[in-house]
C-alpha cells in the first residue's frame, strides 16, 4: 500500500536584525589658556585705550587674558610701538617661545605698509617662521589681517589709493601664510564697526576702548573655536579705561602724532608717487 504524503512549505520570516546602536562621543571639555603672549605694534601694546589712575594702556591683551581667565602670571606683552614684522620675528618671538604659551595674538604689519623697503615676500617668510615656531612648541597662533586703513584715515585721493594698495599686499601676503600653515586668523574688514569712528581714537591710527573690545572679542571667539573655554566673554560696554579729554587728543597730535605723520609721510610719498604717476598714465593712455 502506497502512502501520499503531503509536503507542506512553511515560510519563515527572518528577524531584522537590530540597528547598530551608535552612541556619539561627547564633545570635548574645553581646555584652560594658562598662558598668553601678545606680539606686534603700537596696537598690540594697547594705545588708544588708557587707563585710569595707573596711567599707560590697557588694550587687546588684558581684555583678551581676562576672557581667558588668564593671571598675571601667564601674560606676557613684549610688543612695542613702531614694530615691524621682522622686529617682532627677531625681537619678540625669543621671549614668546620661552614664555610657551597656549595662545599667541600677533598684531603687527601696519607699519612695514608706510616703509620705502616693504617687501610683501620677505614679511610673509617672517611670519611663517613666527607661525611655525611657536605652533612647534603647541601654541595656537592668531594673527591679523587690517582693514582698508585709507578708509578711516583721511588723506587725499591718490594717497587713499597708495595706501590700499599696499595693504592688500600685506593682506596677501598674510592671507598666503593662513592658508599654507592651516591657522585661523581675525579679518579686522569684516569686524563689526570697523569703519565707525567711534573704535578708533583721534589719531586714527589706533583702536578706541570700543575699538579694542572688538579686537578681543574677535580673538576670543577663534581661541573658543580652538578649543580653548572663554569663561568671561569680552563685553563691548566701555568702563575702566579713561576717556582723553581735548586738551590730551591735541597734545598727542603735538607731541606724537604730527611727527610721526611727518616721518611716515617721507617715507611713503616715493611709493605714493609713483601709484599716482600709474593712476595718471591709465587715465591718459
Amino acid at each position: 500500500m502506497v502512502l501520499g504524503v503531503t509536503v507542506i512549505s512553511v515560510g519563515v520570516t527572518p528577524v531584522p536584525k537590530a540597528a547598530p546602536v551608535v552612541r556619539e562621543r561627547p564633545a570635548p571639555e574645553p581646555r584652560r589658556a594658562e598662558r598668553l603672549v601678545v606680539l606686534g605694534d603700537s596696537t598690540a601694546v594697547g594705545l588708544g585705550d588708557p587707563l585710569p589712575e595707573r596711567g599707560g594702556w590697557r588694550g587687546v591683551g588684558p581684555l583678551v587674558a581676562a576672557a581667558l581667565g588668564v593671571g598675571e602670571d601667564g601674560y606676557l606683552n613684549p610688543s612695542f610701538s613702531g614694530a615691524r614684522m621682522g622686529c617682532v620675528r627677531t625681537g619678540q618671538l625669543p621671549a614668546a617661545l620661552a614664555h610657551r604659551p597656549d595662545v599667541a595674538l600677533v598684531i603687527v604689519g601696519m607699519n612695514d605698509t608706510l616703509r620705502p623697503d616693504f617687501d610683501a615676500e620677505r614679511i610673509a617668510a617672517e611670519l611663517t617662521a613666527i607661525v611655525r615656531e611657536l605652533s612647534a612648541i603647541g601654541t595656537t597662533v592668531l594673527p591679523v589681517r587690517f582693514h582698508d586703513h585709507s578708509k578711516v584715515f583721511r588723506l587725499p585721493p591718490s594717497l587713499k589709493r597708495a595706501l590700499g594698495a599696499r595693504v592688500a599686499e600685506l593682506n596677501a601676503a598674510i592671507d598666503g601664510v593662513v592658508e599654507t600653515e592651516g591657522i585661523a586668523c581675525l579679518d579686522l574688514d569684516a569686524l563689526p564697526g570697523a569703519y565707525d569712528l567711534t573704535v578708533w581714537s583721534v589719531d586714527r591710527l589706533h583702536p578706541s576702548e570700543l575699538g579694542h573690545r572688538l579686537l578681543a572679542q574677535g580673538f576670543a571667539g577663534l581661541a573658543a573655536e580652538a578649543g580653548f573655554a572663554v569663561p568671561e566673554p569680552v563685553s563691548l560696554t566701555c568702563s575702566g579705561g579713561v576717556e582723553p579729554s581735548t586738551a590730551g587728543h591735541l597734545g598727542w597730535l603735538v607731541a606724537k602724532g604730527v611727527p610721526w605723520l611727518w616721518r611716515r609721510g617721507r617715507e611713503f610719498l616715493p611709493y605714493a608717487a609713483v601709484i599716482m604717476w600709474r593712476s595718471f598714465r591709465e587715465r591718459v593712455g
